[in-house]
């Protein structure tokens, strides 16, 4: 059995808690894009103690000992950042170590003068920035369609980096002098590049063959999106996007293994939306409301803090990610922050200059033009915290629940009604329908 999880929104929908969930239930946990941008949030309880871990570049099955957790040749890999999340794990009590985490000799790597031209580059667009974390992943992969890229096997070959790593700085210190920034120290580059040599080459392996050998050998896979289908390059709100497939070809590409191997698709979902950063966002509440959606449901980036901009539930956004990505199923979650509200609204459609429709478009430009046509449901006012069993929902959750399903096209696997593990209601049949047995 082979799932991926997919975010069916702009992003930060809880795919940590999913993953984390599932994780038990798989020997190996990959991640397929993305680089350390996205943040996943896993909330545990170990001897009584309740635990936070806030993942970037690392899997979440990494918390669960004996699953072996592999980043993809589709993630862009900061190695800085890497070795930073390795010892913060380590410090929190986790094992990481070359067998419980394998990264792809094929992913490329971000360098610093990465990190200083996505600085240099969003200061240029002024008012048009798209509201990146700065943290180097588009002029990563521009590198990397460029093929001008290096790539972390080339970390596992001392002899010939530091060459690679001279000739890249002085292309990128030249476009930084056009651009105005800070241009790179070739020297510290090159120091710094000899001791990722060190640290990171034994995790550094052909994880393309990897995946594919173990598979076959009986091997269950849990495939790990980060972001989300709204973000996906081809597919999302162009040009406020990210620089990678976040849907569910980019689960192939990412890791080198082909559909007819991924038996399920997992959307994951909240009870309302959200966005970080620039671009169109239909539903979002600008007033009291959306601060309070905000504060109650702890709304700011796990990687960077930023406050997200909160909105009503979009079906015609949900309907498409089901779409483009075959979503079997779709996993809610936070339904538990909207427990105190007299009345919750569902985006049905848009009405563009007049028309409506029930299609995301295409521009940027029409979907902000884009004005929500919303039906409207009366609110719970019980306490949803915590509820592990659809029986218990209040009834007016249970019939909330019901019609974002039946509007999003796809029926719930899962229903998370707080962060920690056991606080979701979970459709067993419904996955066992599937081939996934949670008993297990």
């Amino acid at each position: 059995m082979n799932l991926a999880i997919i975010g069916a929104q702009w992003g930060d929908e809880g795919k940590g808690k999913i993953v984390d969930l599932l994780a038990p239930h798989f020997d190996i946990v990959t991640r397929y894009q993305g680089g350390h941008n996205a943040g996943h949030t896993v909330i545990i309880r170990r001897d009584g103690i309740e635990q936070k871990f806030v993942l970037h570049l690392i899997p979440s099955g990494i918390t669960h000992p004996g699953k072996t957790c592999v980043i993809g040749n589709g993630v862009v890999v900061d190695p800085r950042a890497l070795l930073i999340e390795m010892e913060d794990l380590r410090g929190q009590g986790i094992e990481v170590n070359p067998k419980n985490l394998l990264v792809s000799n094929r992913a490329h790597l971000i360098l610093p003068y990465h990190v200083a031209l996505d600085r240099a580059i969003e200061a240029s667009r002024g008012g048009n920035a798209v509201g990146t974390t700065m943290r180097g992943i588009g002029p990563a992969y521009e590198d990397k369609m460029a093929r001008r890229g290096l790539r972390a096997g080339d970390l596992t070959d001392p002899s010939t980096l530091a060459e690679k790593l001279t000739h890249t700085a002085r292309q990128a210190n030249r476009l930084l002098s056009v651009l105005g920034g800070e241009p790179i120290d070739e020297k510290v580059l090159i120091d710094d590049g000899m001791r990722w040599c060190d640290l990171l080459s034994p995790h550094i392996c052909d994880t393309t063959y990897y995946l594919n050998r173990s598979t076959r050998d009986g091997s269950s896979l849990l495939l790990e999106g980060a972001q989300a289908t709204m973000l996906d390059i081809d597919h999302g709100t162009y040009p406020f996007v990210t620089s990678s497939n976040s849907s569910i070809g980019g689960a192939c590409t990412g890791t080198g293994i082909p559909p007819s191997l991924i038996n399920m698709v997992i959307g994951v979902i909240k009870a309302y939306t959200t966005r970080v950063g620039g671009g169109p966002f239909p539903t979002e509440l600008n007033d009291a409301l959306g601060e309070t959606i905000r504060t109650r449901g702890g709304e700011y980036g796990a990687s960077t803090g930023r406050p997200r901009r909160t909105g009503w539930f979009d079906a015609v956004v949900a309907r498409y990610a089901v779409m483009v990505n075959g979503l079997h199923a779709l996993a809610l979650t936070k339904l538990d922050v909207l427990d105190d509200l007299d009345e919750i609204r569902i985006c049905t459609g848009y009405r563009i200059n007049g028309r409506e429709t029930d299609q995301v478009p295409y521009d940027a430009n029409l979907m902000s033009a884009a004005e929500p046509v919303y039906e409207t449901m009366p609110g719970w006012r019980e306490k949803t915290v915590g509820i592990n069993r659809l029986d218990d929902l209040p009834a007016k959750a249970r019939e909330y629940v019901d019609r974002l399903s039946e509007l999003s096209g796809a029926p719930f696997a899962f229903i998370s009604t707080g962060a920690e593990r056991n606080e979701t209601i979970i459709s067993s049949e419904m996955l066992s329908r599937h081939g996934l047995d949670l008993s297990i």
